[in-house]
């Protein structure tokens, strides 16, 4: 029986919005605390390894990035004369390795020694190094590993594949891959499909939908467009965002255009946070247009200037909302995403 606004309450009724009034109270005061840890956690991408320690796309390095706590671990792929898909960030090997001197005379009119160039087995002889500027021969990180110090080789993406599969096997913690197609339009012209090699791989090593721990990226939108559409991946697929030339894909219509066939973007820091550090607005808008957003590249020895510490660039890019990021010390950044409550221990 409904009650009249004037009558009295009493005795029974009492007690009974007492007893309602007991059932509710602890579950809004529960609601309105606010959660132990975000629902979606951030993911540490290890670039090209735990590459402030130790030379980047070697096994040592995806090793130690595995130990450190890295979610993913980046791959970047090119491919040898004789096709077989290599783990290098550039298609020339001047920067990282003794090219100039094991196979003097064998550079291009560049004055650069190109992996197109060279068999497997040729690659093979050649010992991995810290980057450094080939024209003065310094170090690219002055206080990175040390050029010269131990024995580091080139691998084949299918052997990272199995090295890390064992990893994750032996140590019970399943760490993802985030292979990179580089330079597709570039390989192409030198006989090479390398986007339908990778995925071949990928493929045989049980990567093929968005349930797997996978994500393809690649610079070349048109690239983008074909693994999705005609090599037919399935999994995570991932728009990575250069310069002033791409601008286009930032735009409203670029990101809706992107997220019709990618699940992502990957841009550089200096599009995510201004030159004062604030937030541009673009991961906002790319999660608007359903995508999330991996910037790249955390660097301890190369800060921006308005920056002063590599805490300050962490907190900065997690608070625009990144849903990710690339990191050279994804210790460093496992850290602090623990410290900020962002992450379990």
């Amino acid at each position: 029986m409904p009650i009249h606004p004037r009558t009295r309450l009493r005795g029974p009724w009492l007690l009974a919005l007492a007893a309602i009034a007991l059932l509710i109270l602890p579950r809004l005061t529960v609601a309105a605390e606010p959660p132990a840890m975000p629902v979606a956690m951030p993911i540490v991408i290890a670039h090209r390894g735990a590459s402030g320690y130790l030379p980047e796309h070697t096994l040592p390095a995806k090793a130690l990035a595995h130990g450190q706590g890295a979610d993913a671990i980046e791959q970047d792929v090119v491919m040898t004369r004789d096709g077989v898909p290599v783990v290098l960030h550039d298609t020339t090997l001047d920067a990282v390795s003794d090219i100039a001197v094991k196979f003097p005379g064998r550079a291009r009119a560049d004055g650069k020694h190109h992996c197109t160039d060279f068999t497997l087995a040729e690659l093979r002889t050649l010992a991995l190094t810290e980057r450094l500027d080939p024209a003065t021969g310094r170090q690219t990180y002055a206080n990175r590993f040390p050029r010269g110090e131990s024995r580091f080789g080139i691998v084949t993406l299918e052997e990272e594949l199995e090295f890390l599969a064992g990893i994750n096997r032996s140590t019970g913690r399943t760490v993802g891959i985030y292979p990179e197609i580089k330079s597709p339009a570039w390989h192409r012209s030198e006989g090479h499909d390398i986007a339908k090699a990778v995925i071949d791989i990928l493929h045989r090593h049980g990567y093929a939908t968005k349930a797997d721990p996978c994500h393809i990226q690649c610079f070349e939108a048109d690239e983008v467009q074909r693994i999705r559409g005609d090599l037919g991946w399935q999994g995570k697929l991932v728009q990575l965002i250069g310069g002033k030339d791409q601008d286009r894909l930032v735009t409203p219509e670029g990101l809706a255009g992107i997220a019709a066939v990618a699940d992502g973007i990957g841009p550089p820091i200096e599009r995510v946070l201004d030159p004062a550090g604030n937030p541009t607005g673009l991961v906002e808008q790319a999660h608007a247009a359903g995508l999330v957003v991996h910037p790249y590249t955390l660097r301890r020895d190369r800060l921006p200037s308005w920056a002063g510490s590599f805490d300050d660039l962490q907190g900065a890019l997690f608070a625009a909302g990144v849903d990710g990021v690339f990191s050279d010390f994804p210790d460093l950044t496992v850290a602090w995403l623990r410290r900020s409550n962002r992450r379990p221990e």
